[in-house]
């Protein structure tokens, strides 16, 4: 069935899903319409470069191919197939060769500009690759959609960072991924730029060993409303995963993070945990965090889960203060310190000062 006839036999989707409890599929959807599937969605501006600008290994690369997702019992089909229906002129395929090593981060950089827009890439990471990959999100549209699905090869160790920073409208986003046997993964969302944003990110460990850590720095201010929905699913032995989330909210913003770790039977020594973590930075600004556990395996190593909310802690600023920092100084400090805490985990040492100096506008944003 193509997607465009998948979409269309959908029903709408319920509101009592976590998935679109805060954020029902009429609002995300370009129109509001659920039942029209635009046609004169363009394809974005899409350039593949090492983070210095110079050109990736040719084992590494991008080519433009007609896929459809692949059938899985893990990712959500409406937002799935509406994303491959829309963008019938802009289906890739990344492909990374067997044992390619890459020292230097590689970024691709997916600019919509200010048409509305939508890719479908396809991610095929081979066997004991090691790369870092930055995916950065920009333009002015009124809605964009991004559908990554794919495999990571077995032994690889792959950082995995996406960056919003549109400057408006509306932002879909869908993950589905396997993580390979032995495989480690790092997989980062930074999210600071869309007026809206709804994201649906989901993991499938289906092989033994696999080890996933799942990490955001979220960053809403004025009236943004970002939603995140991640889902960890354990079934296979030996199987580790941990989500670290921190947002900081301010001004009339909100954000949503509901997170399900799934533990399959027969997932033996399975070690899954989950922590979310809000900074409110206003009084108007309001922050949910959902998460959630279904462990169906009695030999786990462990799984747990945790959620906290609060403002900016006053002795720390008064500590700051006293000390010499202005009070918009010390405030800024200690939330630059609060997503660090996730941000400093996604990768490299230079991956993370480049994530750092991208942050600071968004940053400041936070406070004025």
């Amino acid at each position: 069935m193509k997607s465009e006839e998948l979409y269309l036999s959908l029903d709408e989707p319920d509101n009592s899903d976590h998935l679109w409890r805060y954020s029902p599929w009429k609002r995300i959807h370009p129109t509001g319409n659920i039942r029209e599937i635009p046609v004169n969605y363009k394809q974005p501006d899409i350039k593949l470069s090492l983070l210095d600008g110079s050109e990736v290994p040719s084992k590494f690369t991008i080519s433009k191919q007609d896929n459809e997702s692949k059938k899985n019992s893990f990712s959500d089909p409406v937002s799935m197939s509406f994303i491959e229906s829309v963008s019938h002129d802009s289906k890739f395929t990344l492909k990374v060769e067997n044992n390619t090593v890459i020292e230097q981060p590689v970024l691709l950089r997916i600019d919509s500009e200010s048409v509305n827009s939508a890719i479908a890439l396809n991610i095929e990471v081979g066997r004991h690759c090691e790369f870092e990959l930055i995916t950065l999100i920009e333009g002015k549209p009124k809605w964009f959609g991004l559908l990554r699905k794919g495999n990571i090869g077995e032994g690889s160790i792959v950082n995995d960072v996406v960056v919003g920073q549109m400057k408006s409208g509306t932002l879909l986003r869908v993950d589905a991924i396997n993580i390979g046997k032995d495989s480690q993964v790092k997989a980062g969302s930074i999210s600071s730029g869309s007026e809206k944003t709804k994201a649906d990110l989901r993991y499938m460990m289906n092989e033994n060993g696999s080890n996933l850590r799942v990490l955001g720095s979220i960053l809403s201010a004025d009236k943004m409303h970002i939603d995140h929905h991640i889902e960890i699913y354990h079934d296979a032995p030996e199987t580790y995963s941990r989500l670290d989330w921190h947002s900081a909210c301010g001004g009339n913003s909100k954000t949503i993070g509901t997170g399900m770790l799934r533990v399959s039977d027969g997932s033996k020594g399975a070690d899954a945990g989950q922590l979310f973590h809000n900074l409110l930075l206003s009084k108007k600004a309001e922050a949910d965090s959902i998460p959630e556990l279904e462990v169906s395996e009695h030999d786990v190593v462990g799984c747990g889960h945790g959620t906290a909310n609060g403002p900016v802690d006053e002795e720390q600023l008064f500590y700051l203060e006293a000390r010499g920092f202005s009070p918009d100084d010390a405030k800024d400090a200690l939330i630059a310190a609060f997503l660090n805490t996730t941000l400093s985990e996604m990768g490299s040492e230079t991956l993370h000062q480049w994530l750092a100096e991208n942050l600071q506008d968004e940053l400041k944003s936070l406070t004025t």
